[in-house]
């Protein structure tokens, strides 16, 4: 269930009864990253291990942001939930920062969790919403609009800060297609996640915020849930089912569709520039 990243648990009372077992769980985390960083990038690894530079862009870009994103994300459960006594509030320093660490790396698309997910404050509700949308690594066990599709992104920022007109990450060119496919695969999934989440919000008048972790949960097929996903009357769970289905297939479809659509034109319209921003 790790390494596929499904979240699922046979036991009554989830993993709360190992939270105390640093070593069974550390064994999860680890499980839970080799399947969500994608299988391009394992196999990269065990055939060049000792040698890094022979790594593709696609396998640098991978490792370095799924790196950057456990970090942030291990340090925002410490500095929003360390007051909270229902979560890591009454617990000693060492043992915070690893469960912070393992909540970090769940919510990526594991679905583990040792805590009650809806003692959360919203603020962590929130970042959790933010990494499970972004998800883990292409081709990989893990959902999400995967990691790689999060870089592309920023490094078109950086490159439209800097006045460059290419991106470029470690030495090398990304192709402005690329750029156009990961704007594409961004805005289906933003799409997916508002549409869902106005449908469950108008049937079931819940929280905003429930509503949203649960919905986003379901797209990015992570598991973890708050709880309101089993007091769902059917035509709500109904609407999860459909955004599982759309954020696990319908994501990768739309960027095969994209990128097999390309088409040589031989022709170029004038150039007008609209007001942006």
């Amino acid at each position: 269930m790790a390494f596929t990243n499904t979240g699922f648990t046979p036991n009554a009372a989830g993993l709360a009864p190992f939270e105390g077992d640093f070593f069974f769980l550390g064994l999860l985390m680890v499980a839970v990253f080799l399947g969500s960083i994608g299988f391009p990038v394992i196999y990269a690894i065990t055939r060049n291990p000792l040698h890094p530079r022979r790594w593709s862009l696609h396998v640098k870009l991978t490792l370095v942001t799924t790196a950057i994103l456990l970090a942030a994300g291990t340090v925002l459960y410490i500095v929003l939930e360390f007051d909270n006594p229902r979560t890591f509030g009454a617990k000693d320093a060492g043992t915070t920062i690893f469960e912070s660490l393992f909540l970090s790396t769940m919510s990526r698309s594991g679905g583990f969790s040792t805590i009650d997910i809806a003692h959360l404050h919203d603020s962590s509700l929130l970042v959790t919403d933010m990494l499970m949308f972004i998800g883990g690594g292409s081709a990989s066990t893990a959902g999400g609009l995967k990691v790689t599709t999060l870089a592309v992104l920023f490094l078109a920022a950086f490159a439209e800060a800097r006045g460059k007109q290419s991106m470029e990450a470690f030495g090398r060119r990304i192709p402005s297609d690329v750029l156009r496919l990961s704007v594409s695969v961004a805005l289906w999934g933003a799409t997916i996640v508002a549409v869902a989440t106005i449908v469950i919000l108008q049937i079931t008048k819940a929280s905003l915020s429930h509503v949203l972790f649960e919905v986003i949960s379901a797209f990015a097929t992570c598991g973890l849930s708050t709880g309101l996903t089993e007091s769902l009357p059917d035509s709500a769970k109904y609407v999860l089912a459909v955004t599982m289905w759309m954020g696990r297939v319908g994501t990768v479809t739309l960027a095969v569709a994209l990128a097999n659509s390309q088409r040589r034109q031989l022709f170029t319209r004038p150039e007008e520039r609209p007001i942006v921003g």
